[in-house]
């Protein structure tokens, strides 16, 4: 599987759904709404069906906070 997103791809923080709220959601939620570019990207198989993606998002215009995103609280 292929990443969804490109190093240098400006991205937007998304909430993620509509869960119950945990303390990931708590933490990524003062981003929401941010713009930010992607700098790295991970990928992670925790078995052999199944894989999914971790990017590195520099956020912002100035760019001094950088977050470790899943791919399904991020938006192109």
């Amino acid at each position: 599987m292929a990443p969804k997103f490109q190093i240098g791809q400006k991205v937007v923080v998304k909430p993620t759904r509509e869960q119950s709220v945990s303390l990931r959601d708590s933490s990524i939620e003062p981003y929401v709404g941010e713009t930010g570019e992607v700098t790295d990207y991970y990928s992670i198989s925790p078995s052999a069906s199944e894989s999914f993606y971790l990017y590195t998002v520099r956020i912002g215009d100035t760019g001094r906070k950088t977050v470790v995103l899943h791919e399904d609280e991020i938006d192109a």
